[in-house]
């Protein structure tokens, strides 16, 4: 049986049963190997209802002897307890707000259940579950005993339960002859790594407890080794046998641009840009990710290594996610550079095909030196007469494929600088850019005064309000950020568009208002944006469409309605659209919400500025699968490691890649393996 063959071959699962387990991702053999328990339910340590003792975590298996519901609180709760019996005592189990369980539970089911035992005051059982952490429905033929041992419990559905997967993933062990391994021998010897086959073992049906962490260690271990293998060879393929653009010291061209800035670099600038220019002064191609906080002066970094390509005799391109922060940067890199002779041209999808052509032809006959714009860039058409750096701003917005799209842009390889504003914990920089080198950028530049945040209630908004408008009566600007764009009946928030018009009409009657949101045509956005830019507009109402690159440096208010319906990152990234000029900036975040998560998130974003620690914060807060699903772009899913618990087994995994990129003959064991599990991911470096 090969892993690479469909669930089809299977005993027991037929056309119907395939296309379930294909809506849930399982297509192959091996995606249902790999189908990891989400939970486990320890029966190897049943305890009789008679024994229960208030306050001990325990479990609990019997038959539900009688239901009833009824409604409770304020808030009408529905409650739904069932009197479950062992025969040894009576045990009152409750669950609140989940009707549907009234479907599945009946008087006389059986039922497994693990929580934390309390006295039932007022009830007919001797106890009740006050912490329920967990309960199974048993099928008939199943039993809950010491000699069931530990239980696997898996991400399930109706027509495909836990006996399904149980018996499916049971009998596919058993008929597996062996195994191949993935981790070469000296690497699982050194890292003392359970077999392969014994791990999917204990993943599944785990002999203990003991035997079960061993086994998740070593798979997920595998799991970040390879990703961290396929990411090494991309760097060292882009790295050694490959010419990539030397370019020489800096001359005239970049001394006069350096002496034109209006301030001094500063060391965090100064550091960053040492290690690009001496980078791009090497044969090697340069790929490097700045990493830096909102108006930490990355774009600054960036003109000065398109300048020195410029200078150079090469082309540069500059691509950003949006249409806003491309025609951003081509405004601003025109005013400062074209009083050099440097010709800055502008390419999105807006533009008509006669002017799409027009670029085009520039671009090819070396018309213009540097070119910015969107995904534009990447499309067929754009031929560049020798391009010499490519920059990407927002990088975690494109993925690597996109990248690398244009970096094969002419015969010798471009340099690559890759910028983002999102600041990422350290396990996400070692996986999302394990192919990068990486600076950071992390002091503010001088005169800068931080953002102060305030958390505020919606019972002040007049006052809130009432504030703003004598910030822009004393010449200011200001935001006001909503979460939706129009009125949505199943979420009763205030839209953008009813805010406008609230805002518009009272408080702010007289004073220019504008809107702006992602449903507008980008030449309608652009023109807001350019009032707001040129002051013509005092207040700008919108959604997320500013949270990135938007530089007004006269606002210097921000409000957020419903701030608990975003994330800290994306709080921090709208934050940074304000405290970018000479005036004290505030940033008041409305909300009511009373669940502790979000209470926690707007707490924090009052506390500090500092990007990094949010990202850290907000990776504790969100859990990795969610953080790690939004910066992955390009990169395989991980199925059983947890970058935010797992950083010590990430760094030894990665230590054994590097390891292993100086054996030959175990690299080639691991791109075999590459192909294999990872082929949409890392097909561009399978085909080299």
């Amino acid at each position: 049986m090969r892993l690479e063959e469909g669930v089809r071959c299977l005993k027991g699962v037929g056309p119907k049963k395939a296309e379930l387990l294909e809506r849930l991702g399982i297509h192959t053999v091996y995606d249902l190997l790999t189908w990891y328990p989400r939970a486990y339910e320890d029966r190897s340590t049943l305890t009789s209802i008679a024994d229960l003792r208030a306050g001990e975590k325990a479990s609990v298996s019997g038959v539900i002897m009688s239901l009833s519901e009824k409604q409770a609180g304020k808030r009408n709760m529905t409650l739904l307890t069932a009197m479950v019996s062992d025969g040894t005592g009576f045990l009152q189990v409750t669950w609140f707000n989940q009707k549907y369980l009234k479907q599945k539970l009946k008087q006389g089911t059986r039922i497994f259940l693990t929580g934390k035992a309390a006295y039932a005051y007022g009830g007919r059982g001797n106890y009740a579950m006050s912490q329920l952490s967990s309960f199974q429905i048993l099928e008939e033929d199943e039993t809950a005993d010491a000699s069931c041992g530990i239980q696997p419990i898996y991400r399930a559905t109706e027509r495909l339960n836990q006996k399904f997967f149980r018996q499916m993933i049971q009998k596919l062990l058993e008929d597996m002859e062996g195994l191949p391994e993935v981790v070469p021998e000296v690497v699982a010897e050194k890292y003392q790594l359970m077999p392969r086959m014994e791990a999917f073992r204990n993943i599944h049906f785990p002999a203990d407890a003991a035997a079960m962490k061993a086994a998740r260690n070593r798979l997920a271990f595998e799991e970040l080794y390879l990703i961290q293998c396929g990411l090494m060879v991309i760097k060292k393929r882009n790295r050694e046998g490959k010419r990539g653009v030397r370019h020489l010291q800096d001359s005239r061209l970049m001394r006069q641009v350096a002496s034109s800035l209006p301030f001094a670099l500063t060391k965090d600038q100064q550091k960053a840009w040492e290690s690009i220019r001496r980078d791009m002064e090497s044969t090697v191609p340069m790929r490097r990710l700045v990493q830096g906080d909102v108006g930490s002066g990355k774009t600054v970094i960036a003109m000065l290594a398109l300048v020195k390509t410029v200078e150079n005799g090469c082309q540069g391109a500059l691509m950003a996610p949006t249409e806003i922060l491309a025609e951003q940067h081509y405004h601003t890199f025109s005013e400062s550079l074209g009083k050099f002779g440097i010709r800055v041209g502008f390419l999105s999808g807006r533009l008509t095909k006669k002017q799409r052509d027009e670029v085009y032809e520039k671009i090819r006959s070396h018309e213009m030196d540097i070119v910015i714009g969107t995904h534009a860039l990447i499309q067929d058409g754009v031929s560049f007469a020798h391009l010499g750096l490519v920059v990407t701003d927002e990088q975690h917005r494109f993925g690597i494929a996109q990248r690398a799209a244009l970096e094969k842009q002419g015969d010798l390889l471009p340099d690559v600088l890759v910028m983002t504003a999102t600041p990422i914990p350290r396990t996400m920089t070692l996986t999302v850019y394990g192919d990068l080198d990486v600076s950071l950028i992390k002091e503010l530049p001088p005169g800068r005064k931080p953002v102060r945040t305030f958390v505020r209630h919606p019972e002040r908004r007049t006052l809130i309000y009432d504030y703003v408008l004598k910030q822009i009566r004393e010449g200011r600007q200001a935001y006001v950020v909503c979460p939706l764009v129009e009125m949505n009946e199943e979420l009763p928030l205030p839209s953008a568009e009813e805010v406008y018009e609230e805002l518009r009409y009272g408080i702010f009657r007289g004073i220019p208002c504008g809107l702006i949101h992602g449903r507008m045509k980008a030449a309608d956005k652009e023109a807001v944006m350019q009032a707001f830019h040129a002051g013509k507009i005092k207040l700008l109402v919108s959604t997320t469409v500013i949270e990135v690159g938007v530089n007004v440096p006269n606002a210097s208010i921000m409000v957020v309605e419903h701030a608990e319906r975003f994330g800290l990152a994306q709080l921090h990234q709208l934050r940074g659209r304000i405290g970018r000029g000479p005036y004290q900036s505030f940033c008041i975040l409305v909300s009511d919400s009373r669940t502790e998560t979000a209470k926690e998130r707007l707490r924090i974003m009052e506390s500090t500025n500092d990007g990094f620690l949010l990202a850290e914060e907000d990776l504790k807060l969100r859990g990795p699968g969610e953080f790690f699903g939004a910066m992955q772009h390009g990169l395989p899913d991980l199925k059983i490691a947890d970058v935010l618990t797992d950083l010590d087994i990430l760094l030894k995994a990665r230590q054994a890649a590097l390891e292993t990129m100086e054996r030959e003959q175990d690299m080639r064991q691991v791109l075999s393996l590459l192909s294999l599990q990872y082929r949409e991911h890392f097909s561009h470096i399978m085909e080299t």
